[in-house]
């Protein structure tokens, strides 16, 4: 059952000295490069179109949340993995203002993204700027007094995420171009472009609060597994959400030949995989939509997504007490895994 206090106790503590880490390492120079860093400030939704101050949607701040709880889970000081967090957010975002531009995307948050307003050229450069920034954020970590060799090995693991992300954003992007890709690959893309980064959260956060090499391998495992499952969910909710709540279509991933993984499984089904594989020649509208949906639904499509949602949700549970033992239970980190798979948006 969720109960979701601790994390909303824990956010409500720590989430205005994250922000304000962030606004540091992002904050706006001297001229004449104000407006290259307006950009990233308007990405992050602190600005507006004009550069001008405003409260604007900036996301869950998921990511750097789960490092300081690992942190403090272990025994440390969130206030000395602060820097740590807020690196991990910026390379985030650096990928959002990078993928808008790969996926032709032109809204975020709703509002227009970063290269539809300032150009392919801009965005890609204020992307590269933020990904540099992620670095030096990390460094910040010995103004917190963490120990240099911390230092050194958190920024080890944070450069070997960068390239898992960038390997799953070219699996990704592969896949686009592609008739036909297993259930097997589009996990092994997951694994790279969604889950590493959770992963990643988690064992840097435990890195700086002094946790040992188990236990911090233990809250690698429990965010890999659940950030597969949360990329599951994603697309459960893709095909299945209800559009009151997620503002999206019915079937909205079917409507963009999504290769999300209830579709791919319908599309290596011996019954109904032959049938849907036609219909992804096409553009699909309402007509097509309804057939796709049957489809999925004869190749029991979602009860495939939920076992594997099941089974991955699990497996991080069972890493998180490998972890932290009987306080598992009482971890804002558990309430905040339950939270990402029961979401409807």
């Amino acid at each position: 059952m969720l109960d979701s206090s601790a994390f909303d106790a824990f956010a409500l503590r720590w989430l205005p000295p994250l922000e304000a880490e962030m606004r540091s390492v992002l904050g706006s120079r001297q001229t004449p490069y104000q407006p290259f860093y307006g950009m990233m400030n308007y990405h992050m939704g602190w600005l507006n179109e004009d550069f001008q101050p405003g409260n604007f949607s900036a996301g869950k701040r998921i990511r750097p949340l789960l490092v300081l709880m690992a942190c403090q889970a272990v025994g440390g000081d969130p206030e000395q993995a602060i820097p740590a967090a807020a690196s991990i957010e910026i390379l985030h975002n650096f990928s959002l203002v990078h993928d808008d531009i790969e996926d032709g995307d032109e809204v975020r948050r709703h509002r227009r993204t970063v290269w539809k307003l300032w150009g392919v050229p801009q965005a890609i450069n204020a992307g590269d700027g933020m990904f540099a920034l992620s670095f030096l954020s990390m460094t910040r970590l010995a103004e917190r007094g963490v120990d240099p060799a911390i230092v050194v090995a958190a920024l080890d693991q944070f450069s070997c995420t960068c390239v898992k992300l960038t390997e799953g954003q070219y699996l990704d992007l592969s896949f686009e171009e592609r008739l036909t890709v297993s259930v097997d690959e589009y996990i092994q893309m997951i694994s790279g472009k969604t889950a590493a980064l959770l992963a990643a959260s988690l064992s840097i956060g435990a890195l700086v609060g002094g946790a040992s090499d188990t236990v911090g391998d233990a809250l690698y495992r429990f965010g890999h597994n659940i950030g597969l499952a949360f990329q599951i969910r994603d697309d459960i909710l893709g095909i299945w959400g209800d559009p009151s709540v997620t503002g999206k279509a019915a079937g909205n991933d079917l409507l963009r030949h999504k290769k999300s993984l209830p579709a791919l499984y319908a599309l290596e089904h011996p019954e109904v995989g032959a049938q849907l594989q036609r219909l992804w020649s096409y553009t699909i509208g309402n007509k097509q939509l309804h057939l796709a949906m049957d489809l999925l639904n004869k190749s029991d499509a979602r009860t495939f997504a939920e076992e594997k949602l099941r089974i991955y949700h699990e497996e991080g549970m069972r890493a998180l007490t490998d972890a932290l033992g009987t306080q598992a239970l009482s971890s804002p980190l558990m309430g905040l895994a339950d939270g990402l798979l029961a979401r409807q948006t």
